[in-house]
């Protein structure tokens, strides 16, 4: 029985489009996750899941504790729904409504840390809160990227603070702010962490392993030194560092208490190019055939579920189920329509089904209500997404 069947039985009573997720390929991948951890703690990172209630099984599993969400608002409703006690918010914040909300609850003041990488973002929250607020926690941003020379940046544009001597500057002036206090420290490495390094021509992967080597070198050191400096100014209830793609050297790192991941749960497209790892597919869509323009040809309804990031290939969903299948490249995933061709096409009919994998993990969430959790071959049970639930955290 092949996997395609296998889905298709589970959802046979269900109309397309819809969304699953693969329960053995998710749990094994949260084994997995565990296993590259070798011991420390797993953050499992909210956006790439953004269903409460996978978040919830994860978070029962051994090795995973706490949430690294990317919103305040998500964050505060994750404490009032009872999802977790440990939060860390990984961007931060200029939502006067959500700061007010985490003030009024002290369950959220206890849980929550915001993000911040300048005094300007304690201004922000004195400004929203009025002088006088309860005692905000605030994590503080090490920026991760790599500088080999003056004027070369390698890696996501986050915060402002990369030397040792700023990260002690500015945790003296969280020190000296009343109501906050600092509690950990985060330095997310995106060009280890985010940028495979099995994909594309022999060369491209040797250069991409060469800079991620090198980076992690420079940033093991670099960030060993921040967090003492900061060390010897306030104790730390936390350093977090990595993604799901750079767990072995961040966790080689021996300052960093906590590995934040997530997509590797999920396993989308964009995870497919790692030598280090190979994710199950868990979270699968899929579209129904309504249109069949030639013999070659199978058209599907809906589909065009592009991806964030650089605009490309690399951003497009993939058909999965049945093998065989591929986009047309001039008319690619639509936002009505999705054309496939290849071997497969020719016998798919009106009212089949086609299984698509998204690029990245926790945007196919965006798109569903509710996700259908498949076991072998049946629906264990159907669950709201953050959708579903009428969340929406931008």
């Amino acid at each position: 029985m092949t996997s395609a069947t296998v889905y298709d039985l589970a959802t046979k009573d269900l109309d397309p489009p819809l969304a699953v997720v693969d329960l053995a390929a998710f749990d094994a991948n949260a084994d997995d996750l565990r296993r590259r951890a070798a011991g420390k703690a797993i953050r499992v990172v909210s956006k790439s899941v953004r269903c409460r209630a996978l978040l919830e099984r994860v978070l029962a599993m051994p090795g995973f504790e706490g949430l690294m969400c990317y919103s305040l608002a998500e964050a505060v409703w994750h404490v009032e729904q009872g999802t977790t006690d440990d939060i860390v918010v990984a961007y931060p914040t200029a939502d006067h409504e959500a700061l007010r909300r985490l003030a009024a609850s002290e369950p959220a003041r206890a849980a929550i840390a915001i993000m911040v990488d300048s005094p300007e973002h304690l201004d922000l929250v004195d400004a929203a809160l009025g002088h006088g607020h309860p005692e905000i926690r605030v994590c503080l941003e090490l920026d991760a990227s790599w500088r080999p020379v003056p004027g070369v940046h390698v890696g996501t544009r986050r915060s402002p603070v990369f030397t040792p001597k700023q990260a002690s500057t500015l945790a003296r002036q969280i020190l000296a702010r009343p109501g906050f206090r600092l509690v950990g420290v985060m330095a997310y490495e995106g060009q280890i962490a985010g940028l495979g390094d099995a994909a594309g021509a022999r060369l491209n992967r040797a250069v991409i392993r060469w800079m991620q080597r090198r980076s992690a070198a420079e940033l093991n050191r670099r960030r060993g030194e921040a967090v003492r400096a900061v060390q010897a100014v306030t104790s730390l209830e936390f350093v977090n560092g990595g993604g799901t793609g750079s767990i072995e050297s961040t966790g080689a790192d021996a300052v960093v208490t906590e590995i934040a991941a997530g997509s590797g749960l999920i396993g989308p497209t964009l995870f497919d190019g790692y030598s280090r790892f190979t994710p199950r597919p868990a979270a699968l869509f899929a579209l129904p055939v309504v249109r069949r323009p030639t013999r070659t040809i199978a058209t599907l309804f809906s589909g065009g579920y592009i991806a964030s990031g650089p605009a490309g290939a690399s951003r497009v969903p993939q058909p999965y189920l049945p093998t065989g299948l591929k986009l047309l490249g001039f008319e690619g995933a639509g936002e009505v329509q999705t054309p496939v061709t290849g071997r497969a096409a020719r016998s798919l009919q009106l009212g089949d089904r086609v299984w698509l994998r998204h690029a990245k993990a926790g945007e196919l969430a965006e798109r569903f209500t509710h996700y259908h959790l498949v076991q072998g071959d049946r629906v264990e049970r159907t669950v709201p997404t953050y959708r579903g639930e009428h969340q929406n955290f931008g």
